[in-house]
C-alpha cells in the first residue's frame, strides 16, 4: 500500500509539547485525531507495535471517490497515516457498501470482519477476510452469512469476543443484538444465534474485565449531521450470553443502558467505537463524531471524524470517559507508548 501522509491539521491530531523535552506534564493532544472521515473504527495493534484502524467506506470529498475500508496506522494513537484500503479488489459476493469493520489478530494472522449493505437493504450480510499484516491487503473469503440465512434482520456491525472457549461473533443493528460461536479459525459459524439485547442497539463490543462481561453499544441515529442522536451506553453481565444489565439492574433487552458518551457543544453524535490499551495499561476509546462546525464533507458525506478519549473505571467498577459524558475540545495527556526501537 502506498502511504499518504498529511499535516497534523489535515490528517491527524493537534499535538502540543508543554515545554522543552515535553515538560513535566508531558505532551498533549486534542480531538479529532484524524479527519476528514474515519467512521466506525475497528482497531488492532500490530506486531510492529503500531496501531491500525480500519473504517467504514466513505467519500472523503478529496476527488478520490469512495474509499472502501480505509486503513490508518499510528505509533501513538494520535498521529494517524492513511495507508490505502483494506482490499485490492472490492468483495463482489453482494452489492452494497462496506461498513463497520472489525479486525483482530488470531493464530498469527489478521481476521477482518465487515458488513455489506445498502441503505434500507432487506438482506445485508457479514463477510470475513484474512491477511498476514494488519494493513493488508486482505484476501476476501466471502460471507459468514446473510441476514436471511442467520434469521436476524439487518445483520451488520460485527465484533469479536475472544474467551477461553474460543471466538464469538456479536452483531446487530436495531433488530436485536445477537451472539454466535465461531469455528477455531474464526471463519465459520458453529452455533445458533442467541439474543442478548434489544432493538435499541447497534455497534456493540463486549469486553472482559475482572470476571465480568461489559457491553458497550451505540443508540440513536448515526448519520444525520447535527440532527444525529447517536450516543454510547454500557451494561454488564456475569456470563457472555447475559443477562446484560444497566447500573440500575435493568435488562438491556428493554433498557437503554448506563450513559457513557453523548453529543455536546463541540461534537455531536459520538459512537461506534473500539477499545485499545496503551503501554501503561490505560484504556482508550476510539470512536467517531461530528465536529459541530463542519458536519459534512465536500462530497456530501457525513463528516465523521476519528476521536480518542481515555476510558477509566470508577470505584464501583463501571467504565467512564475521563472528562465527563460529553466529548470536548482542549488538550489532554497523550497515550503512553514504550520506545519501539
Amino acid at each position: 500500500m502506498r502511504a499518504v501522509t498529511g499535516s497534523l491539521v489535515a490528517l491527524g491530531a493537534s499535538v502540543v509539547l508543554l515545554a522543552a523535552g515535553c515538560g513535566e506534564s508531558g505532551p498533549t493532544y486534542a480531538n479529532p485525531v484524524f479527519e476528514p472521515i474515519l467512521a466506525d473504527p475497528g482497531a488492532v495493534r500490530g506486531a510492529d507495535g503500531a496501531w491500525y484502524a480500519i473504517g467504514t467506506e466513505d467519500d472523503w470529498g478529496d476527488g478520490a471517490g469512495s474509499r472502501p475500508l480505509p486503513v490508518l496506522r499510528s505509533d501513538d494513537l494520535v498521529e494517524w497515516e492513511h495507508l490505502g484500503e483494506a482490499f485490492e479488489r472490492r468483495p463482489r459476493w453482494k452489492d452494497g457498501y462496506l461498513w463497520a469493520p472489525e479486525v483482530i489478530e488470531h493464530d498469527g494472522r489478521y481476521l477482518l470482519y465487515y458488513a455489506i449493505s445498502l441503505w434500507g437493504d432487506p438482506d445485508p450480510g457479514i463477510g470475513v477476510a484474512t491477511a498476514d499484516e494488519p494493513a493488508g491487503p486482505y484476501e476476501d473469503l466471502g460471507p459468514l452469512f446473510l441476514s436471511s440465512e442467520i434469521g436476524v434482520g439487518n445483520s451488520i456491525d460485527p465484533a469479536i469476543v475472544t474467551t477461553e472457549d474460543g471466538l464469538h461473533l456479536v452483531w446487530g443493528s436495531f433488530h436485536g443484538i445477537y451472539l454466535v460461536e465461531l469455528s477455531d479459525d474464526g471463519l465459520e459459524v458453529r452455533s445458533d444465534p442467541v439474543r442478548i439485547a434489544g432493538d435499541a442497539w447497534e455497534a456493540v463490543k463486549i469486553e472482559q474485565r475482572d470476571g465480568a462481561f461489559w457491553f458497550f453499544g451505540s443508540l440513536g441515529s448515526c448519520c444525520e449531521g447535527m440532527q444525529s442522536t447517536y450516543r454510547m451506553a454500557v451494561g454488564r453481565a456475569d456470563a457472555l450470553t447475559g443477562p446484560y444489565l444497566d447500573r440500575d439492574g435493568e435488562d438491556l433487552e428493554h433498557s437503554h443502558g448506563t450513559l457513557l458518551l453523548e453529543g455536546g457543544e463541540d461534537f455531536v453524535g459520538p459512537g461506534h467505537h473500539d477499545l485499545v490499551t496503551d503501554d501503561d495499561g490505560q484504556d482508550w476509546l476510539l470512536y467517531h463524531a461530528y465536529e459541530r462546525d463542519r458536519p459534512t464533507a465536500p462530497s456530501g458525506a457525513p463528516r465523521r471524524v476519528l476521536m480518542l478519549d481515555p476510558l477509566d473505571w470508577d470505584d464501583d467498577g463501571w467504565p467512564q470517559v475521563r472528562g465527563g459524558t460529553v466529548p470536548q475540545t482542549g488538550e489532554r495527556p497523550m497515550p503512553a507508548v514504550d520506545d519501539q526501537d
